[in-house]
């Protein structure tokens, strides 16, 4: 029971915003261009980069672009720098990067880094 309507009306409102699923944006936090393939056995396949902006870190979600078409989406594997794993390489430095479940990696490939994130919808 409501004594001023005002107050049934936001509720409601509120009720129905909280129903709404969040839209997803993804932004993209950093790039990197691709100088030299590695082939390693029992590894795979490890992209010799140099970061051209951003930074990238264990869980960012990669893209590899190539000519301009996307070629795959995925999550980094191995990220590493002079031999040692680091958890972030930012712009202006020179890291390894494997790509999980993708090897078809090519010089002169960019690495676009993105993250996802949820925006909450409102009526």
């Amino acid at each position: 029971m409501y004594s001023i309507i005002y107050n049934a009306i936001n509720e409601v409102k509120d009720a129905m915003e909280g129903m709404l699923a969040p839209t997803v944006q993804e932004v993209v936090v950093a790039n990197a261009e691709v100088r030299i393939v590695f082939n390693i056995t029992k590894v795979g396949t490890i992209a010799g980069c140099m970061v051209t902006d951003g930074s990238f870190t264990r869980r960012t979600r990669v893209r590899v672009v190539r000519d301009g078409i996307v070629v795959h989406t995925g999550e980094i594997q191995d990220l590493k720098r002079f031999k040692d794993d680091v958890s972030e390489v930012r712009q202006g430095y020179e890291c390894g990067i494997s790509i999980k479940n993708f090897n078809e990696l090519q010089e002169g490939d960019n690495i676009e880094g993105f993250e996802e994130k949820e925006i909450k919808r409102t009526l």
